[in-house]
């Protein structure tokens, strides 16, 4: 079963009939799946993109090597990107994009422990939320509670749009 969040993102998604499109790395797939699980999944979820490995982010999003080689793979500035290129690959409202640091032998540092997670959501009307957070625990505690965030995050921001802001299609084109 779909987490709570994520059930509840999902249909306020449908009621205000907008589209997501997903970028994976840190979670693997696993915010898909949420999404798939929840009752209004078809009429919700375009499809998402497992980039789990650096060189999937350079070919597929055109993610330019020096980029991921001066913030990393699992760095705020490479999520951004890859959340402003699901456009590439799906014609969504949303774009939700995920890195982060799930387990040791990373790029972990001082500043970025494990359990750092990196969230970026764009969203019409040229909103854009980026959440950064640490979590606790073994990994699949640590993606179990990005999805959680995430559905939160969700939530709150689609509660925002007003019907003008995803009804205009000038701000539709620009947020797909």
């Amino acid at each position: 079963m779909a987490s709570e969040s994520i059930i509840i993102a999902s249909r306020r998604m449908a009621e205000k009939s907008l589209k997501i499109a997903l970028a994976e790395s840190a979670t693997a797939g696993w915010l898909a799946s949420e999404f798939s699980l929840t009752p209004t999944s078809g009429g919700v979820l375009l499809g998402g993109i497992v980039c789990y490995d650096a060189c999937t982010k350079e070919e597929l999003f055109d993610i330019p090597n020096e980029i991921i080689e001066k913030y990393t793979p699992e760095s705020a500035e490479v999520t951004r990107l890859l959340a402003e290129r699901l456009s590439k690959f799906f014609k969504s409202d949303i774009a939700v994009a995920i890195t982060g640091l799930t387990a040791p032998g990373g790029s972990e540092t001082e500043d970025k422990p494990m359990g750092t997670m990196f969230i970026h959501i764009k969203l019409p009307g040229n909103r854009y939320c980026a959440h950064r957070e640490v979590f606790d625990g073994v990994p699949e505690n640590i993606i179990s509670q990005t999805i959680e965030r995430t559905g939160e995050l969700l939530i709150k921001l689609v509660d925002e749009l007003d019907s003008d802001t995803i009804d205009d299609p000038a701000t539709q084109s620009k947020a797909s």
